[in-house]
């Protein structure tokens, strides 16, 4: 209580300097914004809020002022809670951006990161009471209306989605970009099974920039290491995985060695209770959540893109207040981009004023009540992807294009959910086969894995590519041919289309597989195969989303399947099941282009490799090749489900 007791007197010595003239509240503000009702100022730096526990953390206050003097009447409140540093220039130049448009805005160093106390770990279970605490702390402060918005990206968003779950009462609205984890068993951290390795080895080393166990030790070498070269340190490690604990460089900062080999373990260890924490789902979660107007934004090529839409959709059922879901063709955090990868999408595609003014037009019609417009507008906006000519533009880029359209609800009214099945000799089709029995055997060596090419990942080359390997990309080897040549990619395609075909939606492959290993993984990778141009002469074979599956946890699609009795290996030789479950995505299939499916067993760095030996996850010793079947006769009809729209343009 003392902390919140001093930190009240400095509030109310501050404002009573601000009515007397704002002479001591305008150290480190801002001068007028341009088109900006008015100046911001920086009124609090590193004030202590204090949570439940004790610790506290680390808080700026920008408030909006006139001529240097603070405006005192009660104003909305915007939180960002942020573990990237809140006076960082990108985090300091957005608050101060809400400031002058009228709002209290708030910036806090999340627990264990930067200025903030207590220990940090990813995705940690405190992040939620934490949240709760600050909002309900800030509410209570004499210059802002009760009622507190949230906005932020990727771990921001995080964030906004734990505090939510506990439904603080001044909680009045979030709008959620690239984040929000709705199961961290399917994407984010686990991948039904598999492990998003090369997003968490990787972040883990980049941030520890931020750890003051690794800035104390760098001091005594010197200046430490930048991010730059921590994410090339990562990246090293990832080709000698599996880590092991107290022998890897993440061992100077513990919290964080702990909490990367528990996710590369998946959580074994805890009996999958891991996974089943407030800060690694949602979905456990949404009855319990505030009853508060959202907006979520993602991307098609984002590593959080299917949890944006299953929060949005899971949300919407149970939910009375107005919620809005946006998806763009972006990657993370590419929202003021058209392009993503080495494709273009066209200038519609971009939000140029993200986040700024786009955040602005919803926190004033949900926190000021200003009419502007955005409740008229339906609930989703999608961006489908492929109308463009397939031209190499002026940036090296294949031109792909797209269009706009709003929906009222998904999977999108009037979807047609066809299956298109895996045949003999490579072709994929809508009728299914008439031999009773066919397959395709590949042999899938762990010490040589199909290396990622582009998708949705982040620290590592992300979007729409050419399906090809080249020079200075992870796993890439000599001569750099296409990953159709590779004898562990079994392809299956269409005949050139006669008519443009638009897919908009989930997508499902229907896996019917054996293998001769105990355990192994299956992958999928739907492909839009650009035919040859001028621009082109080998065509282009464009990867709009993929996934993954592993063996042993094929029975365990979700958070709230997994216990005690989640693994179960194979028995050499018998046919199972899979489903393979890619994120959704939006793209016309023009004429004259092939619908392709890639189906392989690695996908590295964004999957670890699995060794198909059986041995615990993220702790193997040795590595086995093994020879993987896929069955694809009218017994057991492998198969990939099309989500197939009339088409708006």
């Amino acid at each position: 209580m003392r902390g919140h007791i001093t930190a009240w007197l400095g509030l109310a010595l501050l404002g009573l300097l601000g009515l007397l003239g704002g002479a001591a509240c305008r150290a480190g503000g801002t001068g007028p914004e341009t088109d900006a009702p008015y100046e911001a100022v920086l009124f609090e730096q590193d004030l202590m809020i204090e949570t439940r526990d004790g610790v506290r953390l680390a808080t700026d206050i920008y408030r909006p002022a006139r001529n240097g003097i603070i405006v005192e009447e009660p104003l909305p409140m915007i939180l960002h809670r942020t573990p990237y540093g809140k006076s960082s220039r990108g985090q300091a130049e957005r608050a101060r951006y809400f400031a002058a448009q009228g709002y209290v805005s708030v910036v806090q160093d999340i627990r264990g990161r930067y200025k903030s106390e207590g220990t940090f770990s990813k995705y940690h279970d405190f992040d939620a009471p934490d949240g709760y605490d600050t909002i309900e702390w800030l509410a209570k402060l004499p210059y802002t209306e009760p009622r507190v918005g949230m906005w932020g990206t990727s771990y921001g968003a995080h964030t906004q989605a734990d505090a939510a779950k506990l439904s603080p009462p001044s909680l009045a609205t979030i709008v959620l970009t690239d984040g929000g984890t709705s199961d961290s068993w399917d994407h984010l951290v686990g991948y039904h099974g598999a492990v998003e390795i090369g997003r968490q080895v990787t972040w883990a080393f980049v941030e520890l920039q931020g750890e003051p166990a690794f800035l104390q030790l760098s001091a005594a070498d010197g200046p430490p290491l930048d991010g730059e070269e921590l994410l090339n340190l990562g990246k090293e490690w990832l080709a000698h995985l599996p880590l092991r604990k107290g022998l890897n460089p993440l061992a100077v900062a513990p919290n964080f060695e702990d909490y990367v080999l528990e996710m590369a373990t998946l959580g074994v260890d805890r009996d999958y209770r891991y996974f089943k924490g407030i800060g690694m789902n949602w979905v456990q979660y949404y009855d319990q959540t505030a009853d508060v107007p959202m907006y979520f934004v993602g991307g098609w090529y984002d590593v959080l893109g299917g949890g944006t839409i299953d929060n949005f959709v899971g949300l919407s059922a149970r939910k009375q207040s107005p919620l809005k879901l946006l998806m763009g063709p972006w990657d993370h955090g590419g929202q003021t981009s058209s392009s993503a990868g080495e494709v273009e999408f066209g200038p519609e595609a971009a939000i140029s004023d993200y986040p700024t003014a786009f955040h602005l037009r919803w926190f004033d019609h949900v926190l000021k009540g200003k009419d502007t417009g955005i409740d008229r507008e339906l609930p989703i906006r999608l961006f489908v992807m492929g109308t463009g000519d397939g031209h190499k533009d002026e940036n090296g880029r294949l031109f792909h294009g797209g269009y706009w359209r709003d929906e009222e609800s998904w999977p999108l009214p009037g979807t047609e959910f066809t299956p298109y099945y895996f045949h003999a000799h490579g072709s994929l089709r809508a009728e299914r086969p008439q031999a009773e029995r066919s397959s395709t055997t590949f042999t899938f060596d762990p010490l040589s894995p199909v290396p990622t090419i582009g998708g949705s990942l982040t620290r590592f080359p992300a979007g729409g590519y050419d399906q090809r390997e080249r020079e200075g990309w992870f796993g890439a080897k000599p001569p750099y041919l296409p990953l159709k040549a590779r004898r562990d990619v079994v392809v299956f395609q269409t005949e050139p289309l006669e008519d443009d075909m638009e897919v908009v939606g989930p997508i499902r492959v229907k896996l019917f597989a054996s293998s001769t290993a105990v355990d192994t993984d299956f992958t999928a990778k739907l492909v839009d195969v650009h035919p040859p141009s001028k621009d082109y002469p080998f065509g282009f074979d464009l990867n709009l989303t993929d996934g993954i599956v592993r063996a042993r946890y094929r029975n365990r699609p979700t958070v709230k399947d997994l216990g005690p009795k989640a693994e179960e290996l194979l028995t050499p030789g018998q046919v199972y099941e899979f489903t393979i479950m890619p994120f959704p995505t939006a793209n016309v299939f023009k004429k004259g282009h092939r619908i392709r499916v890639d189906i392989s067993s690695s996908n590295f760095p964004r999957f670890d490799v699995n060794p198909n030996t059986g041995e615990p996850v993220g702790r193997h010793r040795r590595m086995l090749t093994a020879d993987n079947t896929i069955h694809h006769g009218a017994t057991y009809a492998s198969h990939v489900m099309l989500p197939i729209v009339p088409s708006r343009r």
